[in-house]
């Protein structure tokens, strides 16, 4: 996979399907490198007629690090609710996606966001909207305080300390057992696959010091309702009925705060995206794209 200097970063990206067709752009979320955009849902985004791009955010994967730039305490700020300071912002996440498309020379692209990856996208919508085709949101939220919380079982599989014994077997394990807290309990992913994603990410790119400074980017970012509603794309909010991490009804407000914003609800999904769904996601986001013209 190739690397690009975007915003005096380096990011690490792939590309799939035709060069001269519409794009999508994927963003992925918290601590997830780009691989957890499957390959299935690449491809058959790509044979509904789209080029599909996927990268690592900053500091994640083989993207540039900030390690010079310290650890924040997101655990103290959370029990104390004393000031995060944050070495960068979502906005500036933002732009590394804006960089990465005028890098490959793109004019426009429709955005589809996970999680964090989904206010990311929700911040280019807004704030750059003639860069923006189409935006699909994915168990996202506007961050806004009066939202429900994360379950506790999902708060600790976020931000429990790592394992004591630091090897690479028990940070396997670690990461496995994060993962199964948040996952759909109707669309179970296969023991073995799942094991060769967690494998393969921590092979390409075990960094948690730089998950710490993309949560603290998000927890500083705040409330974004009132740039929602600035939001003209075309847009398509969806949701697992049973996510326990960022709960439905903050996809709910994503979208009651996006005009004209349609909501998908998936029921049984939880906060991953199961390849048993690739066709259901694949045609909710090629519906919305085309709903742009483009």
């Amino acid at each position: 996979m190739p690397q690009i200097a975007v915003n005096n970063l380096h990011i690490e990206y792939e590309s799939f399907g035709a060069p001269s067709a519409p794009v999508i752009l994927l963003i992925m979320g918290l601590g997830a490198q780009l691989g957890r955009w499957s390959r299935e849902l690449c491809a058959a985004l790509v044979e509904r007629g789209f080029r599909v791009l996927r990268f690592d955010n900053r500091d994640c994967g083989l993207s540039t690090k900030f390690d010079q730039a310290g650890v924040p305490n997101v655990g103290q700020a959370l029990r104390t609710g004393a000031a995060l300071s944050a070495p960068y912002t979502l906005a500036d996440m933002a732009a590394d996606s804006v960089g990465l498309l005028d890098a490959l020379a793109i004019e426009k692209a429709h955005l589809v966001g996970a999680s964090m990856g989904g206010a990311i996208a929700q911040i280019i919508a807004a704030q750059y909207p003639q860069r923006t085709l189409s935006l699909t949101s994915i168990m996202s939220t506007s961050s806004h305080p009066d939202l429900p919380p994360p379950t506790h079982e999902a708060s600790q599989a976020l931000l429990a300390p790592l394992p004591e014994t630091r090897d690479k077997e028990s940070l396997i394990e670690d990461a496995l057992k994060r993962q199964l807290a948040v996952a759909s309990p109707d669309f179970p992913a296969c023991p073995q696959r799942l094991r060769e994603v967690i494998v393969d990410e921590h092979e390409r790119g075990f960094h948690p010091r730089g998950v710490a400074r993309q949560l603290a980017a998000f927890l500083a970012s705040g409330d974004r309702r009132a740039m929602l509603r600035t939001i003209s794309a075309p847009t398509l909010v969806v949701h697992g009925s049973e996510d326990p991490l960022i709960p439905v009804a903050c996809g709910r407000d994503v979208a009651a705060h996006i005009a004209g914003a349609k909501l998908q609800v998936i029921e049984g999904m939880a906060h991953d995206l199961p390849v048993a769904l690739t066709e259901v996601f694949a045609d909710a986001i090629a519906a919305i794209a085309r709903s742009s013209g483009r």
